[in-house]
């Protein structure tokens, strides 16, 4: 199982550093961002399970990058930053920040909200009844008690891997789910250059779910990111 990634984007290197140090002693991998548009390019490419984000950041501020965030991925977010006015702090939890810290912070204080999100977040995205739950969408019926697939009636024949791949993304419609991810969830061990792996198997998935594999109706690829479930 992989550990809890952070991500801190923030141009200040001391307080970059300092934030990563306490975050780091709970056990979690940190990561470390200078600007919003190398921020952006680390959560469409990597595994993020929370951001620390400052708001004055160069090419890409912080209340832009979350509106982009926020159109594929649901991580929780924790404003850190110098602006102190309420106006400001309202901003950023209607573009879709989960808190708002101002500077100077207490690391622990800090610390104790970042694992706060995390637990919340983590219980939130836990799926319910899993073993028990079926899933239908317009003709295809997937059932993860029985590990069975049927379109329209007829026994789709899957893989046991395939059908891993399939509820996962199935289990979340709409979410971008990035080939690292795939990886580590379905097979359950790290990510080593394990992409053909993965696309091999949505491309048989395709194949096996249509006839007309250009339409690719239900698994959706989204270019440079990874592929969503179209419900």
């Amino acid at each position: 199982m992989r550990p809890i990634s952070i991500l801190i984007a923030d141009d200040e290197q001391e307080i970059a550093d300092l934030i990563a140090i306490h975050i780091e002693k709970e056990g979690y991998h940190v990561i470390k961002v200078s600007d919003g548009q190398e921020a952006l390019h680390v959560i469409q490419s990597q595994s993020i399970d929370l951001l620390i984000l400052d708001i004055m950041m160069p090419k890409i501020d912080g209340y832009e990058l979350t509106s982009l965030i926020r159109k594929q991925y649901n991580m929780p977010i924790i404003f850190l930053s110098a602006k102190t006015s309420d106006f400001d702090k309202v901003q950023g939890l209607v573009i879709g920040a989960d808190d708002y810290m101002t500077k100077p912070f207490t690391p622990i204080e800090l610390v104790a909200r970042v694992n706060a999100q995390l637990r919340r977040f983590m219980k939130l995205n836990q799926p319910q009844n899993l073993h028990n739950s079926t899933l239908e969408f317009g003709g295809l019926v997937i059932s993860h008690e029985q590990r069975t697939v049927t379109l329209y009636g007829k026994n789709i024949e899957l893989t046991p891997k395939e059908f891993d791949i399939l509820y996962l993304l199935s289990s979340h419609p709409k979410k971008v789910y990035s080939v690292e991810n795939i990886f580590q969830q379905v097979w359950g061990e790290a990510y080593y250059n394990s992409g053909n792996t993965v696309m091999v198997h949505i491309r048989t998935l395709r194949r096996k779910l249509t006839d007309d594999v250009g339409k690719n109706k239900w698994i959706k690829t989204v270019w440079g990111v990874g592929y969503a479930f179209n419900d």
